[in-house]
């Protein structure tokens, strides 16, 4: 993928690879919101949103973790570097993004700014992001009332909607950061004003210690201080000591009002009680907002500190503001600044011209900036659920020990981990987590391969091997697809580096294998290979909320959750043939658990003890089946995800492979054909392809064309940009009649906001393309194509030269400069790569 030859960004993560440079050591580690989290939530009754919310955000020392506009931090978010900002005429000081929470908003939490991810290198060697500040006061009421007037049925009041924006009054805010070194970072703030007027900016870069010394903590958590420092050639200086990150100096090289406080709590005006100190959290906002310039500590020491810019721009003006943040005092702090920004940008022009080398401009532009969204997306994660469970100085209601999470004590984080979302989801996912690792594969394989291991690591699996879900509630269920991103990773590193990291992938096997048993033994109550799962990660697309229990003696025979343990079961497989090329005792392991995904083969095709076939021969689909305690059992005629998810159960063996396991090649050849005790069951052809290779699938040649009848159906899942997630036969056919205890069932098909308040209300698998599911499902059509060939065909409408993931049009890139609307949505769309169908009277599957 990147050649012989290295480039400058490739050799900076090799040699943090080798442990020579720590390049990781300062990262865009910081939230975008740290209020309103599971972990800062010490209520007795669970409301996370409502026990720390956003008023209270400038004012309250969070415990557990930080948030900032546009910053970055050390790897253990010791010290945090980070924007505020000011119009001169909003009531709250601009620290931290604005949104509404799960109850406010009428489709969940939903952030409520603008701001773009430009620009990143995995090293972070370079990092580039744009905030839209409005020059009108802020319109935190209007879009908490307005959306609180809405309904379900009604879309979101976003701060385009509040006519904020008009003739452009707004603020153009974009810092850039560059590294000189692990420990020198250059940060360059450009701010620009986009309206017709002249208009004045107070801009504060911000430098604060997370607050560790108010709980009552060990002696390593002594309280830090800031302080004013030799100006060298500055035009201001403050040092940061902490007793364990050591000292850092931040350099100026504008003149700036020097502003100091403490990270610590207001408890006047959040409790009524008194401050330990004068000097709290919420000072700059009092000075700059009330006037009050006793709120900062004239003796310009303390744990939090601002650098206070005033500055007034004409229309179209731009002014710019430079920061050294570094771990040696040097005489000339700026001393080479301009060769490094313009060196780093050049960096990260090369390496990702090395990633898509041959790509057309406006894709390999997509694939940057969806690329910057991931390294954005890093943030620091701390969380010990036992200490949480128990309070600190002043325990919490002993009623909390009974509720979230007190299953999990064992649980301690404090580690920098791919987040789902910087601001709505400022917390680990295990299976999406999964899916970053497939990409950042391609970006820092070895950051994948730690991020693969962390959820692994005693600290958060479970002693019993089930896999943390995330904090909501770590005990509930997700897909597992830890074996299959491993595999990815695994077989992504042997590619650019021409050997695989068995050792890797044999400590993942080993910790996968406790994960897999608990699947086996916790969600096959039955002991017949057909799994509840409960949750499953796919939110409301059930007829009913799947994480809640049915009634005694009723159960859900899920074709997801069943699908999801085959193509667990065969992604071991082959993890398990991988390590026996080289290592002794791993063929009886690939036995095993092929033995396991034919036995659940057997179950769904309907041949166990009980003749509960998932597969409808007549609909050409897999649905759920309801199971009485009579037993009865009744098909649950949904269209859907969930019938798709066993045509992900799907891989193939290389016959370079085969020849190293011949006891497991045996019992391949027994079941040639797919046969287990007497029955066809699944996909294992009694021929190999033209390569030798053997597939191995739930699917077989029989179901995949009634699948792919409907998989390629525009009346059906195939979209503009993907495979729905439900079908859209049911925005005609939303009654499913009645089953027990259920009674009357339906299912809507919503491809846009959800109107129901199932997991947050924000959340919607009834008709939405999902990025995650449709790239399985591609890669399992690429896997079938790869096997049967270009000659078979399957028969479905003509498609008009449909394609799968065309490519999606831009609106800001990594030059900062827009393209159309200016107040483009926030969200960047991850790209994938272009899969063309073939129309006409066919579709070769491609």
């Amino acid at each position: 993928m990147f050649g012989k030859k290295r480039n400058r960004e490739q050799k900076r993560l090799e040699a943090r690879r080798q442990g020579h440079e720590d390049w990781h050591l300062w990262g865009p580690y910081l939230s975008e919101r740290a209020w309103g989290t599971v972990r800062e939530d010490y209520s007795p009754t669970g409301k996370a949103w409502e026990y720390f919310d956003h008023d209270q955000a400038r004012s309250r020392a969070y415990r557990w973790s930080e948030d900032g506009l546009g910053g970055i931090c050390d790897a253990g978010q010791r010290l945090c570097l980070a924007l505020a900002l000011w119009n001169g005429s909003d009531h709250i000081l601009k620290e931290r993004m604005f949104g509404l929470t799960g109850n406010q908003g009428n489709h969940g939490e939903d952030v409520k700014e603008c701001f773009f991810y430009l620009d990143a290198t995995p090293s972070h060697s370079f990092l580039k992001y744009l905030y839209k500040y409005p020059q009108a006061p802020f319109p935190y009421s209007s879009l908490v009332e307005e959306n609180k007037r809405r309904s379900r049925t009604d879309p979101p009041y976003g701060i385009i909607d509040t006519g904020v924006f008009t003739e452009n009054r707004y603020w153009d805010v974009e810092i850039t950061y560059a590294k000189e070194s692990p420990d020198t970072i250059f940060a360059r703030i450009k701010v620009s004003n986009r309206g017709p007027e002249a208009a004045t900016l107070h801009l504060l870069p911000s430098l604060w210690f997370r607050n560790t010394w108010s709980w009552g903590d060990s002696e390593q958590d002594k309280k830090p201080r800031i302080q004013i420092a030799d100006t060298r050639k500055a035009a201001w200086a403050v040092e940061a000591k902490h007793p364990t990150l050591g000292s850092y100096f931040l350099y100026g090289e504008q003149q700036a009002k020097s502003l100091f406080t403490e990270n610590e709590t207001n408890m006047e005006r959040l409790f009524n009680a008194v401050n330990a100190s004068p000097y709290v959290k919420d000072a700059f906002h009092r000075l700059l907002i009330h006037g009050e310039p006793g709120a900062v500590n004239p003796d310009q020491t303390g744990t939090k500190f601002a650098a206070w810019h005033e500055i007034t721009c004409s229309p179209g003006d731009e002014a710019v503001v430079e920061l050294v943040l570094t771990s040696r005092a040097g005489k000339d702090p700026f001393a080479g600044s301009e060769a490094v920004f313009g060196e780093r940008r050049q960096e990260a022009d090369d390496f990702y011209a090395a990633l898509v080398p041959g790509a057309n401009p406006e894709d390999a532009l997509i694939f940057r900036q969806a690329m910057a969204g991931m390294l954005w997306g890093k943030q620091f994660f701390n969380f010990d659920v036992s200490r949480w469970l128990d309070g600190d100085r002043f325990p919490p209601p002993e009623k909390r020990k009974l509720g979230r999470n007190r299953n999990w004590r064992h649980l301690r984080a404090a580690d920098i981990i791919s987040m789902p979302d910087s601001w709505e989801y400022p917390w680990f996912a295990a299976w999406d987590l999964a899916y970053h690792c497939m990409v950042f594969a391609h970006l820092d394989v070895d950051f994948a391969k730690e991020q693969i291991e962390l959820l692994l690591t005693h600290r958060y699996l479970h002693p019993n091997g089930q896999l943390p879900a995330y904090e909501w509630d770590f005990g509930d269920d997700n897909p597992p697809i830890h074996a299959v991103a491993a595999l990815k990773v695994f077989r992504a590193e042997r590619k650019q580096r021409g050997k695989g990291d068995l050792h890797f992938l044999r400590r993942v096997f080993h910790k996968l294998i406790m994960n897999y048993t608990w699947w086996l033994n916790r969600k096959d109550n039955d002991g017949l290979n057909v799994f509840e799962g409960g949750f499953m990660g796919l939110d409301n697309i059930s007829v009913y909320d799947r994480s809640k229990p049915l009634p005694p003696g009723f159960s859900l025979k899920q074709a997801d959750a069943t699908g999801w343990m085959a193509m667990f079961a065969l992604n071991m497989t082959a993890m398990a043939l991988e390590l026996a090329q080289e290592m002794d005792g791993y063929e009886e392991m690939a036995i095993q658990c092929y033995q396991q995904f034919l036995a659940i083969a057997n179950a769904i095709a309907g041949h166990a003890s009980t003749n509960l076939s998932l597969w409808d021969p007549d609909a050409g689909f897999f649905k759920d089946i309801l199971v009485t305690p009579d037993g009865g059992s009744h098909r649950i005629d949904v269209y859907s995800y969930v019938g798709l998810i066993p045509l992900l159960a799907c891989e193939l063996v290389s016959p370079e492979v085969l020849e190293n396991v011949p006891r497991f090649k045996a019992i391949l050849d027994e079941h040639k054909g797919g046969m287990f005790d007497g029955h066809t069951i699944c996909a294992c052809p009694f021929h190999t392809n033209e390569r030798g290779e053997r597939l191995l699938a739930i699917v077989d040649h029989t179901m995949i064309p009634q699948i792919l009848q409907r998989l390629l159906n525009e009346k059906e899942f195939l979209a503009g940009h993907g495979i729905r997630s439900v079908s859209k036969i049911h925005s005609d056919r939303p009654q499913l009649g009645r089953l027990p205890v259920l009674g009357e069932t339906l299912i809507e098909y919503e491809p846009g906001e959800s109107t129901s308040y199932l997991f947050g209300g924000n959340s919607n698998w009834r008709g939405p393309v999902w990025i995650p599911i449709s790239y399985s499902i591609l890669q399992t059509l690429t896997k079938f194509h790869r096997f049967l060939g270009p000659n078979f065909t399957v028969t479905v409408p003509a498609l008009a030269d449909q394609v799968l993931f065309p490519s999606i049009k831009q609106k800001t890139g990594p030059s900062g400069k827009s393209v159309g609307n200016p107040h483009a949505p926030r969200r960047v769309w991850p790209h994938v790569n272009k899969v063309g169908l073939r129309s006409e009277e066919t579709a070769k599957v491609s």
